[in-house]
């Protein structure tokens, strides 16, 4: 029964209970029998000693605390309901006043959903990316389906180049001593394709096939820390050479690789799909810009447990996508020199970002009146059984009617501060004119040609210069 409950912080509620005599007396009855076969009493086999006498030996307080945990939480949710109280946490701080034959008098903290406000949360803009398929994009498209239809043609009569597969043996030595994960055999490697780190490519061209050659690199500073900025030298034997033959863009091209029988039909094609995929990537983008502003407009300090429940949310999602990988979750943080409570850090912010949109929504649906229905409810049931090949019945028993008519309140309320969405356009970026060249600008004044920014090489992806020359070593990057 609850006597008060008085709100004594931000987010928190100091609540005060008693468990009357019958409840606990029914409570202690039921301790008893849970434990009485676990007490020993001189003459008694297990089990059967009488509950007082029981009491008489051990003290009449001895099944108290069983009791208790017995009693509590029925009569806990009994006062959060009566205060009308939204808990996010366990109760905590307790403080037993009293409990004996008469019952329990108890006093304990408990942490509240925040109270919010929210307003201007129709109208809310954000840049929306303009699509646009050029016939660039297409013939892209077309050349990766040219490659990936590719032969592979044997080649003897000349020397390697940029383009072939080159089989090759290789290992590696720093310092003149073989390093783990830097000898492979049979190894096909696709010259300029950067699968390897920086330089070791090219040092593999111009040469004929049995040649037996030095490559000479340094890895990358980001690399693995045993091998990072380190000089290092290659033996390797090119032990092969092939060619991709690449098929003729022609209508025979679009019947082989697709139900199309002409190559504009199939161009056409590969347009509405790039068209709609760059579609869904700006109506994403744009969804998530709009949500970041809705989780702005929450002002409130949020309990610091419901940012923790969502980040350990994220966490078992995560590992439950790295274990379905067949890659153990420990190995792959320690892979990348992390542990679980780093994982943890690097997802508060967007923990705590996904708690205040849960909440906007929540607000939003309360000032809107969204009510839903039961045949919302029953439609909903119906789709999750077809989506999750379930019965009906097995997905109520699995799904709780509240929880899913508040998730379903959520998604009206979403829909609507997204339909009274803004969508600015982008920016084109502006041309920059070509700067004059001074009459009488010296010659050795003028930049190198490298200083030029037409001419600046863009730097290395990280992921690529990662990669080993060895198939271990390529194999252990996890996609990210």
């Amino acid at each position: 029964m609850l006597k008060s409950a008085e709100k004594t912080g931000t987010n928190e509620y100091t609540i005060e209970l008693a468990i009357g005599a019958e409840a606990f007396e029914a409570a202690v009855n039921k301790a008893y029998n849970k434990n009485k076969g676990r007490i020993t009493v001189p003459g008694f086999r297990k089990g059967k000693a009488p509950r007082a006498l029981i009491e008489k030996v051990y003290g009449a307080n001895v099944f108290y605390d069983d009791a208790l945990e017995l009693a509590f939480p029925n009569e806990y949710e009994a006062a959060l309901t009566e205060a009308k109280i939204d808990a996010v946490d366990n109760p905590r701080d307790f403080d037993i006043r009293s409990i004996g034959k008469e019952g329990v008098e108890l006093v304990c903290k408990v942490t509240v959903k925040p109270v919010i406000t929210i307003d201007g949360y129709k109208g809310l803009s954000a840049v929306r990316e303009a699509v646009e398929v050029s016939d660039a994009d297409v013939d892209a498209d077309l050349k990766k389906k040219q490659e990936d239809n590719a032969r592979e043609i044997t080649v003897e009569d000349r020397k390697s180049k940029k383009g072939d597969i080159a089989v090759i043996d290789f290992e590696g030595f720093t310092d003149g001593v073989a390093f783990d994960g830097g000898k492979g055999e049979d190894y096909e490697l696709e010259l300029g394709s950067g699968s390897f780190i920086p330089g070791f490519e090219e040092q593999v061209e111009d040469h004929g096939v049995g040649d037996s050659f030095d490559v000479n690199v340094t890895f990358p500073e980001e690399y693995a820390e045993e091998l990072a900025g380190k000089a290092a030298v290659f033996k390797v034997t090119l032990k092969g050479l092939k060619e991709k033959q690449l098929p003729a863009l022609d209508d025979e091209f679009a019947k082989d690789v697709s139900e199309f029988d002409t190559l504009d039909e199939l161009k056409a094609d590969i347009k509405k799909t790039l068209t709609d995929s760059k579609e869904a990537s700006a109506k994403s983008a744009f969804e998530n810009e709009i949500y970041n502003k809705l989780s702005a407009l929450v002002t409130e300090e949020i309990p610091a447990c419901m940012i923790d429940k969502a980040v350990n949310s994220m966490v078992t999602e995560f590992r439950y996508n790295i274990e379905a990988q067949g890659i153990p979750y420990e190995t792959y943080l320690s892979y990348f020199g992390m542990n679980e409570d780093g994982l943890k850090e690097s997802y508060k912010e967007r923990a705590e970002k996904d708690v205040k949109i849960e909440l906007a929504l929540e607000k939003i649906a309360e000032l809107e009146n969204i009510e839903i229905g039961e045949a919302d409810l029953e439609a909903e049931y119906a789709a999750m059984a077809e989506r999750y090949k379930m019965d009906v019945a097995d997905v109520k028993k699995a799904i709780a009617e509240d929880h899913l008519t508040k998730e379903l309140k959520n998604r009206k309320a979403s829909s609507l501060v997204l339909d009274a969405a803004v969508a600015e356009q982008a920016e084109k970026p502006k041309k920059k004119a070509a700067a004059k060249k001074p009459a009488a600008k010296k010659a050795e004044d003028a930049p190198a040609a490298e200083e030029k920014p037409a001419a600046k090489k863009a730097p290395a992806k990280k992921a690529a210069a990662k990669k080993a020359p060895a198939k271990k070593a390529a194999a252990e990057e996890p996609a990210e």
